[in-house]
């Protein structure tokens, strides 16, 4: 297998200081919003007619190109280390993805997950721009950072690749904010039309990390009801019905989401950014519009600003009608970077 895929990277350090007391607040002068990225998430091919296709990086890329943009710094995504990614999962399961890479033909793990030659490679990239962002942000060399990847993750659980999903870049971002930069206190925010199933499972357990989600219900993956709690409360599910608007998204963000992410006292907040509850998505059935992004994008910045000097990472998650996804992730940004 070529050094491209390897899982089995050289180990290193998290990051210098690993380990080390919370980072201060972005530095006077520092670069606002960081954008993070890789040309390998464009390759990753699941084959004619699947949804997630090359044309959904092509068209982010192409949003992100505007002149608006212009003055934000960007980075190129670094692989996932090993370390990294066996924070959230298992040593089988990132051997089995290792082994299932295939050559000239696609290979099917499950019957939604397809890879490709480049897949392994995108899903590396797409956990390590993530955890990339973390640094930035924890460093404080940016106020916050928008990771434009894919495959997404949030479906992907501690020995499942499902969804689409290889690896869960939101979750590894959020292990490794506690390991390499002392957060002691970590909250996941997810308004994917698809309950992130992988995000719940592996901090199902942790009374530490929050996770809220807002999502179509009854819908894939079948998880999500409001009653799913996890063992210490620290999950939040809002389940939306098919076709609501957004007065029924406001709603439950404010009602149901917003004081409990305040009340976690989050020191850093990952956003799981899928843009499929967006009107006419394919996969979806809920009714939202580019301003529902932006409207709760600047209430989850408010409370970053309050708990945690705005210490935000999002990470894209889904959004299958290209042109729709350029446009929410427009939004997104500039609410992000305040443009």
């Amino acid at each position: 297998m070529s050094d491209s895929v390897h899982l089995r990277l050289t180990r290193r350090a998290f990051a210098a200081g690993a380990g080390a007391a919370l980072a201060a607040p972005a530095r006077a002068g520092a670069p606002g919003t960081l954008l993070v990225s890789h040309p390998a998430c464009g390759r990753h091919d699941p084959g004619p007619g699947h949804p997630d296709s090359p044309a959904r990086y092509a068209a982010v890329e192409a949003a992100l190109a505007d002149p608006v943009f212009a003055s934000l710094p960007r980075a190129t995504a670094p692989r996932a280390s090993r370390d990294a990614l066996l924070q959230v999962h298992s040593a089988a399961h990132l051997a089995r993805l290792e082994s299932a890479v295939p050559g000239d033909v696609r290979t099917r793990l499950s019957p939604d997950v397809v890879m490709s030659a480049a897949s392994l490679e995108a899903a590396l990239r797409a956990a390590g721009g993530a955890v990339h962002a973390v640094d930035a942000v924890m460093r404080g060399d940016a106020a916050n950072a928008f990771v434009a990847a894919r495959p997404p993750g949030h479906h992907a659980g501690p020995e499942s690749a499902r969804g689409f999903c290889l690896v869960n870049s939101a979750a590894i971002a959020a292990r490794h904010a506690m390991a390499a930069h002392g957060a002691e206190r970590v909250a996941i925010v997810d308004f994917d039309v698809h309950h992130g199933n992988g995000t719940q499972e592996i901090f199902w357990s942790d009374k530490n990390v929050f996770y809220a989600s807002s999502h179509q219900f009854p819908h894939y993956p079948g998880t999500g009801a409001a009653s799913e709690t996890g063992d210490y409360g620290s999950i939040v599910n809002a389940p939306l019905a098919k076709g609501a608007d957004s007065a029924a998204f406001a709603e439950v963000w404010r009602e149901r989401i917003l004081g409990r992410l305040d009340a976690h006292r989050p020191d850093m907040i990952v956003i799981s950014a899928g843009f499929d509850a967006r009107l006419h998505d394919p996969l979806g059935g809920l009714r939202l519009l580019e301003n529902d992004f932006r409207k709760v994008t600047l209430q989850i910045m408010d409370v970053a600003q309050k708990r945690c000097s705005g210490r935000l990472v999002s990470i894209l998650e889904g959004g299958y009608a290209p042109a729709a996804l350029a446009a929410c992730v427009r939004v997104h940004v500039e609410s992000l970077a305040g443009v």
